[in-house]
Formats: structure tokens, sequence, C-alpha cells
């Protein structure tokens, strides 16, 4: 499963979250302004930097918004 950690005001994020939602892509949104999920992203990813994505079934953890949709579009085979 996908876990996206982002911040609403985050334009980058926004391009994510958008692109998520136009190729119907399911994905566990993780918005760090609640704390347990802030904590969580300094855990995982170890600095405070969004958007931040954890691909639970495959073990990948990336930051930067075009690494994050190329790899989405990769295991999905969307071209």
């Amino acid at each position: 499963m996908l876990d996206l950690y982002y911040s609403e005001t985050c334009p980058y994020c926004k391009k994510v979250l958008s692109f998520l939602k136009e190729n119907d892509i399911k994905f566990n949104p993780k918005e760090v302004s609640d704390p347990k999920n802030y904590e969580k992203l300094i855990e995982i990813g170890k600095m405070a930097q969004v958007p931040f994505l954890v691909d639970t079934d495959n073990d990948e953890n990336m930051y930067e918004s075009d690494v994050i949709i190329d790899y989405i579009r990769k295991i999905n085979n969307l071209g």
C-alpha cells in the first residue's frame, strides 16, 4: 500500500495528490499537520520534507514529487 505524507499548503504535494486522484490510485493520505503523521515521517524518512511516499508492499521510500510520480507510473504500468 502507498502512504503519502503531505502538507495541504505544499504545491509539490498537490501535484502528487492530483496525479493519484486523476489516475484513481489507492493510497493512504498522511497529512503532516497531524502530530502522529509528522512523527512517523521523521521516524521513517529522517527529514521534515514532503511529499514523502512509502510503498509498504515493495519496501520503497522516496521524496521529490517527480520521482514519486515516475515511480507510481512504473508500478502501475501507466507509461
